[in-house]
């Protein structure tokens, strides 16, 4: 089974490609991205992107994570990353996205986020979508929130960044939630 891509009005979200690792290095090691996501490192590892990419298939095919790379159409510039971490047995997923500092304010993350948000109720057939924050990083509240997600709280000092104890925001989605956006609600 192949990962497939998707189409918004500027954008095709792809699988990624091993030919995309210069550009996941230098886009996901800014240190402002780094500093405002979960999971990237700063300094950002030689060889990582490599093997992070060389990951996903095998991972789409057991049903665990999805991840899009998300270009621009007009030029084809690869700008971020949304995906979906998926637990089937439970019919839910978790949002997660990043966007090189390049591109950030332009509205490129929730355009993207609103097309994976259906390809997860409607293809995936989930139930449930989850997202979180850095309760430093409102940006990324708000495009929660554009994606009709409600607040559901904050995990105090969940997570530990750089020696320093952080709050984690935490959001939800329904399948037969409302969304900006969805033709019919489930």
């Amino acid at each position: 089974m192949e990962q497939p891509s998707l189409a918004t009005p500027r954008l095709l979200l792809r699988p990624f490609a091993l030919t995309d690792a210069a550009t996941v290095r230098l886009l996901a090691g800014d240190p402002a991205v780094a500093d405002t996501t979960l999971n990237i490192p700063h300094p950002y590892p030689e060889g990582l992107a490599e093997q992070w990419i060389g990951s996903h298939q095998r991972s789409f095919q057991r049903g665990e994570h999805v991840h899009f790379a998300i270009e621009l159409s007009s030029t084809g510039e690869l700008l971020g990353c949304l995906g979906l971490g998926c637990s089937p047995r439970f019919c839910r997923a978790e949002l997660g996205y990043w966007i090189g500092l390049p591109y950030w304010g332009c509205g490129y993350c929730t355009e993207a986020a609103t097309a994976v948000v259906e390809y997860a109720f409607g293809e995936r057939r989930l139930h449930r979508l989850v997202a979180r924050h850095l309760a430093r990083n409102p940006a990324s509240g708000r495009v929660m929130q554009k994606l009709g997600m409600i607040y559901e709280g904050t995990a105090r000092e969940h997570v530990g960044k750089h020696g320093v104890w952080e709050d984690l925001v935490c959001y939800g989605l329904l399948a037969n939630d409302p969304r900006p956006g969805a033709e019919t609600a489930r």
